[in-house]
C-alpha cells in the first residue's frame, strides 16, 4: 500500500489574528504555524494504515521553504518521506494549488510508482475553500469521497464512511488507486517524540518549484469578524458583598423573597 498525504502549513489560530496593514494578508510575525486538525488526522491514518498492512507513505505540501517544519512534523510520527513545492510565500489560490498538486503527483508516480491512496484533510483551517482534493481527483480521474471519518483499506479498495445528515453513517467503496478526504475525529492523531524529531531532523527532503497558474479566484481584502464588547461590575467587595449577591440571585429568580 502506497499512500500519500497532502497538508497546507497555516497559522495557528489560537491567538488573536490581526491582519496586514493593507488588509490582503495575516500579519504571522507573532503566529507560530501547523496544519489543520482535519490534516493531522489524514497523517495519523497513513501511518496507521502502513503499520497494519505494511507498504510506503509520504507526504507533501505546497508553501514556503519554512514549511519544511510540518513536512518533519510529520515525519517524526511516522511518514518516510517528504516533498516541498517550494514557493515564494504568496498565496495559491485552490486552481492553481490543485494543478502544481496534480503535477507533482504525477511527477512522483512516474518515479516511484502509483499511490494507491491519496488523503487530504476536509479543508484547510485558514481559507476553508473545500476544493483542492476535488480538484486534485478530478484531474486525476479518480474517484474521491470528501467528509470521512471512517476507513476501511483493503488489498482492491477502501471504504469510507462519513456521518450523514441527521445522524447515521453512509459508506462508500472505491476501488484503488482513491483520493479521501477526511475529518477530524475519525482517529486521535499521537504526538511526535523527541527521538521521532530526532530521525526527522536528518531526513532529506524532496523540493521542486512549481509553476504558478493563474485563471483562478483572486483575494481581494480579508476582514476580521465583528467582536463583541463585554463588561463586568463589580457589586461589592469582602463579606459586604453578601447582600448584593443575595439581591442579585433574587432578580435572576434564583432565589425567592
Amino acid at each position: 500500500m502506497n499512500i500519500l498525504v497532502c497538508v497546507k502549513r497555516v497559522p495557528a489560530t489560537g491567538g488573536r489574528i490581526q491582519l496586514t496593514d493593507d488588509g490582503t494578508d495575516i500579519d504571522t510575525r507573532h503566529l507560530g504555524f501547523t496544519v489543520s486538525p482535519h490534516e493531522e488526522c489524514a497523517v495519523e491514518e497513513a501511518v496507521r494504515i502502513v503499520e497494519a498492512r505494511g507498504g510506503s507513505n509520504a507526504v507533501l505540501t505546497l508553501g514556503p521553504a519554512a514549511a519544511d517544519e510540518q513536512l518533519r512534523d510529520a515525519m517524526a510520527i511516522g511518514i518516510e518521506r517528504a516533498i516541498l513545492l517550494e514557493t515564494d510565500g504568496r498565496d495559491w489560490d485552490p486552481v492553481a494549488t490543485a494543478s502544481a498538486i496534480t503535477e507533482a503527483i504525477r511527477a512522483q508516480e512516474a518515479a516511484n510508482g502509483p499511490f494507491d491512496l491519496i488523503l487530504f484533510g476536509n479543508e484547510s483551517a485558514d481559507s476553508g475553500g473545500f476544493q483542492v482534493g476535488i480538484r486534485v481527483a478530478r484531474a486525476l480521474r479518480r474517484p474521491i469521497v470528501t467528509g470521512a471519518k471512517g476507513l476501511d483499506v483493503r488489498d482492491d479498495g477502501v471504504t469510507a464512511r462519513r456521518e450523514a445528515p441527521g445522524g447515521g453513517w453512509e459508506s462508500f467503496d472505491l476501488p484503488l488507486p482513491a483520493i479521501v478526504s477526511v475529518k477530524e475525529g475519525i482517529n486521535l492523531p499521537r504526538y511526535p517524540s523527541v527521538p521521532g524529531r530526532l530521525r526527522a531532523r536528518k531526513k532529506e527532503i524532496e523540493r521542486s518549484t512549481p509553476a504558478w497558474q493563474s485563471g483562478g479566484l483572486e483575494k481581494i481584502l480579508l476582514r476580521l469578524p465583528q467582536t463583541e464588547a463585554t463588561a463586568a461590575e463589580v457589586i461589592g467587595r469582602g463579606p459586604d458583598a453578601a447582600p448584593a449577591v443575595v439581591d442579585l440571585l433574587v432578580k435572576l429568580g434564583v432565589l425567592g423573597r
